[in-house]
């Protein structure tokens, strides 16, 4: 699976295959690397990322027009929810 995330201020490739552990470079993100592990719970892709905070990690899934993100670390989450443009 790939997973693109697109922005004016930086660009990031995320390529993977389900269920499979790897180690993610995310030095162009914010300067680090971790291992992790991406899959399917539901309809939610969940992500799993261990590394140097507990608890690191996303949910993404879509609902209607739009797409939910939540993102967790140290037991704090951010929750972004995107609408589709018509």
């Amino acid at each position: 699976m790939i997973i693109k995330t697109l922005s004016t201020f930086r660009n990031y490739i995320m390529e993977f295959d389900i269920g499979k552990e790897f180690e993610e470079d995310l030095s162009g993100v914010d300067d680090r690397k971790c291992m992790t592990t991406v899959s399917w719970d539901g309809d939610k892709l969940l992500c799993v990322q261990n590394g140097e905070k507990e608890g690191r990690g996303w949910t993404q899934w879509i609902e209607g027009d739009k797409m939910h993100l939540e993102i967790r670390a140290c037991g704090v989450m951010c929750k972004q929810v995107f609408k589709k443009v018509q």
